[in-house]
């Protein structure tokens, strides 16, 4: 699973249209739903290294080969939103080490895991966020002018992206559920087996 995100900057050293490869996430999330999983059924995948370092790899390259500027590795924080972060927040994030922040792609990475889909994502700065007051407060009209004007750059880095990812690479995000589940197979549900059926048949038989 290849993502792109749009990301307001934390660090001085990624203005607007840099692109950023996150290596890691913090969560600042509440009130969504990000597991498959509970209802029965206790399933604790590894989060250590949440993005597939191969599919991290060829989207860096990817990038770069489309014009851009990029940062590979950097840590994402992951908002509730829909609000943007207050300047309090902001700096908080940047006091943390963070290098971006976004409202999505944390909860795409734990799914993602726990599906056993090799994830990394394109973050794409459209704007410093509020920490940094001598430019103005971050604001939807210009997030979407830098977006419209990035947009062929990323289709472009996508694509060959796409072509460039290794189908032999040995990372382990496709076997992440192989001793995480800790549910005795005969006491989950016969409907909640038919049900998580495509991500657990393999591991309960």
């Amino acid at each position: 699973m290849l993502s792109v995100a749009a990301v307001g900057s934390l660090r001085e050293e990624m203005p607007p249209s840099h692109v950023c490869i996150p290596a890691q996430f913090i969560d600042r999330t509440r009130s969504r739903a990000d597991t498959f999983f509970g209802r029965g059924v206790v399933v604790h995948v590894s989060l250590a290294d949440p993005v597939c370092p191969s599919l991290s790899k060829a989207l860096a390259a990817s990038a770069r080969k489309a014009g851009a500027a990029v940062t590979e590795g950097g840590t994402y924080v992951c908002m509730e939103g829909p609000q943007f972060s207050t300047r309090a927040e902001s700096e908080l994030y940047r006091s943390w080490g963070a290098s971006v922040i976004g409202m999505t792609n944390l909860t795409e990475a734990k799914l993602a895991r726990e599906a056993e889909l090799c994830y990394a994502t394109m973050a794409m700065v459209t704007d410093y966020d509020c920490w940094r007051q001598e430019t103005e407060a971050v604001s939807v009209e210009t997030i979407l002018s830098v977006l419209r004007s990035n947009a062929q750059r990323a289709q472009t880095a996508l694509l060959d992206a796409v072509a460039a990812v290794d189908g032999a690479r040995s990372c382990g995000c496709r076997e992440a559920l192989r001793f995480a589940v800790l549910t005795p197979a005969a006491s989950i549900p016969e409907a909640l087996r038919s049900e998580l059926g495509p991500l657990l048949g393999r591991h309960l038989s």
